[in-house]
């Protein structure tokens, strides 16, 4: 950074880029990138995409913005695509994925509120990551990100990941709880993928109890893994589902879906937004959805994440520095033995942009149109990084 304008909340970037184009960003100096990092798993579409580029500049030609105080249609064909593609029956459209986990927490106070519960509490997991809002971080499972904002919000009861029995005993000890929130997969977490049966023992467990089965899908949705929802890989129905992220390409936008179950709880002056669902975050979004759709892009994350993770095993099987790699569709890790935040600059400095999350995890959250020859050249450049010496 050249100016002290801006707070330092997120430490000195090395890297400034100028332009993109599908899987490729360039820098102030010329340089090329392959981005394998997607704006955190946002420009899944790559960047500089045509359809919702022209989306974009269609509708910024006739109107950004107007208010929920009146109709949008763009925000209304998008709410049916989602509802068509996701089997849930409302939505609520805001700005960010920390947005949508507020809606949704709001949900289930509202849901216990409704079965006469004083005290809704939300089930949430450890090594969890919802955002940094207050309510979301204090749903998150990291008291690093947590660290200096407490007091923090009631409400919420920690169970670990991936372990359906602890749930049970939460149920016995604790009569407040009113939903279960949780990723699909975590992903500032580390990519933790659940075992097969986690997810559906969750709904068993949500219908049992009478709880909401709330999905943070901001990482996972919009084709990332493989469907255009993880939960589709289930089979499974939530009641609650959050997204953002990829929905606008790059457009902050984010959505609360909800099922019958909690599709009417929010009436009129229970929740608003200024920004959210207007007209040109709509249309991208709308544009990313159709494109998302009519390219089978989901099927493309699956196919190319296979191939990646493929690849990466045989390159870097039985290394002494790899615990393993992991993921699912284009959500991919790779593990470390230990700490390897250096090999962000390192990575950066072939050609490659990739992000360490729990200190010692390559994440790995290419564009879902990565071809490839680019897919080659990503596992390539990992696998001399890290098998070097």
């Amino acid at each position: 950074m050249t100016s002290d304008a801006l707070m330092n909340n997120y430490g000195a970037r090395k890297i400034t880029l100028t332009r993109g184009q599908g899987s490729w960003v360039w820098d102030d100096q010329g340089r090329r990138y392959l981005d394998a990092i997607s704006g955190i798993a946002v420009c899944g579409l790559g960047h500089a995409h045509p359809a919702v580029t022209k989306a974009i500049a269609e509708q910024a030609a006739t109107l950004v913005h107007c208010s929920n105080l009146y109709n949008i249609p763009v925000q209304e064909a998008l709410a049916e695509q989602l509802r068509s593609i996701s089997g849930l029956s409302k939505l609520f459209f805001c700005n960010s994925g920390a947005e949508a986990n507020e809606a949704a927490i709001k949900l289930a106070r509202l849901f216990g509120h409704s079965k006469g519960v004083d005290q809704p509490t939300i089930i949430v997991m450890e090594n969890a990551f919802h955002g940094r809002t207050m309510a979301t971080l204090s749903a998150t499972g990291n008291r690093k990100v947590q660290a200096g904002f407490e007091p923090l919000v009631g409400g919420f009861v920690r169970a670990p990941h991936n372990d359906l029995e602890s749930l049970h005993t939460i149920a016995k000890n604790n009569r407040n709880v009113v939903a279960i929130l949780v990723e699909p997969i975590q992903g500032e977490g580390g990519i933790r993928v659940p075992a097969d049966n986690y997810l559906p023992g969750l709904r068993d467990i949500c219908d049992q109890y009478d709880w909401l089965l709330m999905l943070d899908e901001i990482q996972t949705g919009n084709g990332r893994t493989g469907q255009y929802f993880n939960y589709q890989h289930a089979n499974l129905m939530p009641d609650v589902v959050t997204t953002a992220k990829g929905l606008g390409n790059g457009v902050p936008i984010g959505a609360c879906l909800a099922g019958n179950k909690a599709a009417d709880l929010m009436q009129p002056g229970s929740h608003g937004t200024t920004f959210g669902g207007n007209p040109l975050a709509c249309a991208a979004a709308l544009a990313t959805v159709s494109t998302i759709l009519d390219e089978n892009l989901c099927q493309r994350a699956a196919t190319m994440g296979n191939y990646i993770k493929q690849r990466l095993v045989e390159r870097l099987a039985d290394h002494p520095r790899v615990v393993g790699v992991r993921g699912q569709g284009l959500m991919l890790a790779i593990e470390m033995s230990e700490p390897c935040p250096e090999m962000v600059a390192e990575a950066a400095a072939k050609g490659l942009l990739i992000n360490v999350t729990a200190q010692s995890v390559i994440r790995l959250l290419p564009t879902l149109i990565i071809s490839e020859d680019e897919a080659d050249q990503l596992v390539q450049i990992l696998g001399e990084l890290i098998t070097r010496g």
